[in-house]
């Protein structure tokens, strides 16, 4: 492994070498944009990571994209803080492309609650490259037929640290990908902690993405 920063958790930071593209999807302007930095146009709301902290980003100060993976930009300051940016912010702000209009061919299909883990697999932790899937972070889904014909589900999430600044933003992210599923009219996600989280519940695609195989 070539990058030995780490997470909080103890989890690498950002993988080993340079970032692939894959890990950063964003345009080939805003890609450029990335590399050597970007002004912010406005003043922008951010969460520090790992703390969780609302800041706020000013008009003038300079990022560099990290990360831009399922919906959110990880930026580093000028401080050296990473802070997350929500994606609406982010092509708001010019420091990423907004992404291209694409049609649901699957819009009308029946529920199935496989859909639920693909959702879920579109949230990432915003240190590291890894959705929370791959990480191991659900512990359970649960979903019930409603009378309506809708569907109630329920997700049990855990953290890679019970002290996690970013629990509430990364609970938020799942709700709001599962939610916005056909079929799905209640969501309920529930941080949960046991058993604890360790690096076993990783998958092997996780495992390869930082390294660690």
């Amino acid at each position: 492994m070539t990058d030995r920063t780490t997470t909080e958790s103890g989890l690498p930071l950002g993988g080993s070498g340079t970032p692939k593209e894959s890990r950063v999807r964003i345009g080939a302007t805003s890609a450029a944009m990335a590399k050597k930095g970007v002004e912010l146009a406005d003043d922008c709301l951010a969460t520090l990571i790992p703390s969780g902290k609302a800041v706020v980003l000013h008009r003038g100060e300079r990022v560099v994209v990290t990360q831009a993976l399922g919906g959110s930009v990880t930026v580093q300051t000028d401080a050296g803080l990473l802070a997350r940016i929500s994606g609406r912010d982010a092509v708001a702000l010019g420091i990423v492309e907004p992404p291209k209009p694409t049609v649901d061919a699957e819009a009308q299909r029946p529920f199935d609650e496989a859909d639920v883990y693909k959702a879920l697999a579109t949230v990432f932790d915003p240190e590291i490259p890894v959705n929370v899937v791959d990480l191991g972070l659900i512990y359970g889904v649960e979903s019930e037929r409603l009378d309506d014909g809708t569907h109630r589900v329920e997700i049990h999430m855990s953290m890679t640290a019970p002290g996690c600044g970013m629990g509430d933003v990364l609970r938020d992210d799942a709700l709001d990908r599962v939610a916005a599923l056909p079929g799905v009219s209640e969501v309920s996600v529930e941080l949960v902690w046991d058993p604890p989280w360790s690096v076993s519940r990783m998958s092997d695609a996780a495992r390869l993405e930082l390294g660690m195989l």
